[in-house]
């Protein structure tokens, strides 16, 4: 290969990785963090510490604390792997939501979608390389002859109802709704400088609590996907590993046909999230920005005072 064929590559490649491509490529690696850690808690606390001989006693409810947090911490790096690069969505519903009231680009929109599901894809096949030996180990003692029977775990990778919706999707679906709404309206106030944003760098931190929040709010009700790509993605990877039927389309004893909720549900309350931030604050943070002309907009939590201008306008009419 001459130097000019290697150049002329060298220079594709710096156009790729410095427009959209780049992006494409920080979300498919945020979303595959997200997941190696997010879906690498959840296997330690089913099976990894089980089978380890590294827990003396049951750790019982416990284990939720283990999930809540390492999906919290999840989000945080992986925040702060994508976030200079492409904003780190590492969720469709946040794309959706910054496209419908963000003015992300909608071309951009399908492309994210594809990347953070083929990253979360990616990261779960990790997991399950690394935990293969756990996970078999935990459906032996469990009497599971078939992974296709193990709902547990499954859910190292993905997410099911709780059984006291009795199968209804209703329930289920509201919650993803309610969730990712809580997640995007966070985010929302945490990234916008007229607000109280964090400084320091500390906003990836900020968004991991939110998450982990989330998890021990609303989580068992419907395992708090709150994110399409993390629960489509590893669902994918699971029902080609074995999970047959349980993964997708997301059968089970009290559930069937699962696998659409988790993907519309948060799609759904990302859309909603924005639009109550703005409706809420972003609108009042904006008519504080251009109160009065150029007269200062009062500090947070005070009334606005009146000033000469307002008396004036007030005379006038």
């Amino acid at each position: 290969m001459s130097v000019k064929d290697t150049s002329h590559r060298s220079s594709g490649l710096s156009r790729l990785r410095s427009t959209t491509g780049g992006e494409l490529l920080a979300e498919f690696l945020g979303t595959a963090i997200l997941i190696l850690l997010g879906c690498g808690s959840v296997a330690v606390a089913l099976a990894g510490l089980p089978g380890s001989g590294r827990q003396m006693d049951a750790f019982g409810p416990g284990n939720w604390l283990i999930i809540a947090f390492g999906w919290g911490l999840a989000v945080t790096f992986a925040v702060y792997v994508a976030g200079g690069v492409s904003g780190a969505h590492i969720n469709p519903a946040v794309t959706l939501a910054f496209a419908v009231r963000r003015k992300f680009p909608w071309v951009k929109v399908v492309p994210y979608w594809v990347a953070q599901v083929l990253g979360a894809f990616a990261g779960a096949a990790i997991v399950y390389w690394v935990y293969a030996d756990a996970i078999n180990a935990f459906n032996a003692a469990e009497g599971f002859a078939q992974r296709s029977d193990s709902v547990p775990s499954f859910s190292i990778f993905a997410t099911f109802p709780a059984e006291y919706f009795g199968g209804g999707w209703w329930g289920p679906f509201f919650d993803q709704i309610v969730g990712t709404a809580i997640l995007v309206l966070a985010i929302a106030s945490l990234i916008d400088s007229r607000n109280q944003a964090p400084q320091s760098n500390f906003g990836p931190w900020a968004i991991g609590f939110v998450v982990t929040a989330i998890g021990l709010s609303f989580g068992t009700n419907a395992g708090y996907a709150i994110n399409p790509a993390r629960d489509f993605g590893p669902r994918l990877l699971a029902y080609f590993a074995g999970w047959g039927e349980a993964a997708f389309p997301g059968n089970g004893d009290w559930f069937s046909n699962y696998w659409w909720i988790p993907i519309l549900g948060p799609l759904v309350g990302g859309v909603v999230g924005i639009l109550v931030y703005d409706l809420f604050i972003g609108q009042v943070l904006k008519a504080r920005e251009s109160f009065a002309g150029d007269v200062e907009a009062p500090p947070p939590g005070r009334v606005p005072e009146p000033t000469d201008e307002t008396e004036t306008r007030k005379s006038a009419e």
